[in-house]
């Protein structure tokens, strides 16, 4: 497996169309970098929720799965299915995200996902950070919009599991779906540590970047 380094990691621009997709995409790599990163600055803007029990369980969840990091949440009242309706205010949301920091990496939902507002944030991610890492991530969910990753995360020992765990316990308004258990959450990291010689390990689509052959 061919291994490429993002170099040092101290800030990450989070993008999300709903409560929960961050963990059920990015859930193990958010858990990997707030351990192995002191002080990690997180800035997380998600679509739908707000003012609602979904951005409370969305605001505990993501403390626990950047433990120790500085971390900031703002979470829209975009009606959720409507986001490309609501198209300059989340366009401003996304333009005001990438104001407020300088990060390293950038992670938003894949272009080929079948809900709407996840596309939506695919498409408007790259229009204001243009000079950024954009690493696109996976929601499970009911649809066959499974994609075909190009980067892969391979977890530590434990984490697929921790992260399965925090899951179920910080999304109560989730768990009568009937996708959403430890099963699908763990068959989707081992199928994709099979792809990459690991245990388990989480995927992501890279439209595109720069390399640097031998060293800096």
């Amino acid at each position: 497996m061919i291994r490429l380094d993002t170099g040092a990691v101290r800030e990450i621009a989070l993008l999300a169309a709903h409560c929960d997709d961050l963990a059920i995409g990015l859930g193990g790599t958010l858990l990997s970098l707030a351990d192995s990163v002191a002080g990690l600055r997180v800035r997380a803007l998600v679509l739908s929720g707000a003012g609602t029990e979904r951005a409370r369980e969305e605001q505990l969840a993501l403390e626990s799965f950047c433990p120790g990091a500085d971390l900031e949440l703002r979470v829209l009242d975009v009606p959720d299915g409507y986001a490309p309706a609501h198209w300059e205010r989340v366009k401003d949301a996304v333009a005001a995200l990438r104001r407020d920091g300088t990060p390293q990496l950038v992670f938003a939902p894949q272009r080929g996902d079948a809900h709407q507002d996840h596309r939506l944030l695919a498409e408007l991610a790259p229009t204001e950070f243009r000079d950024h890492l954009i690493l696109g991530y996976e929601i499970l969910k009911w649809e066959t919009d499974t994609p075909r990753p190009t980067v892969f995360h391979p977890l530590p020992d434990g984490i697929a599991e921790r992260k399965a765990a925090l899951l179920l316990k910080h999304y109560p308004s989730q768990r009568d779906r009937d996708w959403f258990d430890e099963q699908s959450f763990l068959g989707l990291s081992r199928l994709r540590g099979v792809q990459c010689r690991a245990r388990h390990a989480e995927s992501f689509l890279l439209d595109k970047a720069t390399i640097t052959f031998g060293g800096a």
